[in-house]
């Protein structure tokens, strides 16, 4: 069981802009007075750039196109619809906006099978959104495959009794905790777990200061060293730079890069820098537009592949 992997699924945009759907509790997106075809043209030239990135220093980078048919301004963000793991099993998930169904497409699963990856079968939870419950995969769930743990910030887009089914179904134990963030004054809750929290090998990126209750973050806090993982903490202001939404993953020769933003890594200080270029070097790539509109960074354009590849 490996922590992170060398293979990326990525969706390029077609009509990519702010998502009127999903802004009524991302407080991370942002109105932008430019026109949405501007938009989308802009996202594409930064997710271009940035799968260049990840290309050139050897990650296996599997680029979908988005259906301009189905309009789904949010379908750069794949992480949050489905996850792919080792067993081949592939999990689907109930999603909050209802435009943002419409990115679990077929096409996909196909894309994978033609590119050599055996899927075995599907655990699918997306009958949920009948009773208005959610759980938007790697963005509300964080894996430890190594360790059997699974940490989950509660919030309206990750449903507790959902993700503790999730946990039984694929055998982690679940670490359950609240996160805010200061919206006009006032605490709520942030909607996806992994943007105020990244999980690599040895170490763990985190804003701490958004687990209000003590007891929670000392618990989380816990769960973290009892796995061996340094935890390098950033702050509410870095985690708005989308410092906390990033991923680690394995490049050429079994190198390994932790993958952010160009703000993200301008965030950072010095020390947590190095902290982190103790077990990896940092890979970042621009992605304003992205990131002001979709209120989502790095992270959330990357779904990890972890099928096993099918017999030749």
């Amino acid at each position: 069981m490996s922590q992170i992997t060398n293979t990326l699924l990525m969706i390029r945009p077609v009509a990519f802009r702010m998502n009127e759907e999903t802004a009524v509790n991302n407080y991370f997106q942002e109105d932008i007075d430019i026109k949405n075809a501007e938009i989308n043209a802009k996202a594409q030239a930064e997710f271009d750039a940035f799968v260049e990135k990840l290309r050139a220093v050897g990650v296996n980078v599997i680029v979908e196109n988005d259906d301009l048919l189905m309009d789904t301004p949010d379908s750069i963000f794949p992480n949050n619809w489905v996850s792919f793991h080792e067993n081949g099993i592939v999990a689907l998930y109930p999603m909050f906006a209802e435009n943002r169904r419409r990115e679990r497409r077929e096409e996909v699963m196909d894309r994978l099978e033609a590119e050599g990856f055996l899927i075995e079968g599907f655990m699918d939870y997306t009958t949920a959104e009948e009773e208005g419950l959610f759980l938007e995969g790697t963005g509300s769930i964080l894996m430890d495959r190594v360790n059997g743990k699974a940490y989950c910030a509660l919030s309206p887009r990750a449903d507790e009794d959902l993700f503790i089914e999730f946990c039984e179904d694929f055998e982690y134990d679940p670490v359950i905790f609240n996160a805010y963030q200061t919206v006009n004054g006032e605490r709520l809750p942030i909607y996806h777990t992994n943007v105020m929290m990244c999980l690599a090998e040895n170490f763990c990126v985190i804003c701490l200061d958004t687990i209000d209750d003590p007891k929670e973050r000392k618990e989380v806090v816990k769960q973290l060293r009892e796995s061996n993982k340094e935890i390098i903490k950033i702050t509410e202001a870095q985690m708005y730079q989308f410092a906390g939404n990033m991923l680690q993953v394995l490049g050429a020769n079994d190198k390994r890069y932790l993958v952010m933003s160009t703000a993200a890594h301008k965030s950072l200080t010095p020390e947590q820098m190095r902290a982190i270029e103790k077990h990896c070097s940092i890979l970042s790539s621009e992605l304003e537009t992205i990131e002001t509109c979709g209120g989502g960074s790095a992270r959330c354009m990357m779904a990890e592949v972890f099928l096993p590849k099918a017999e030749d």
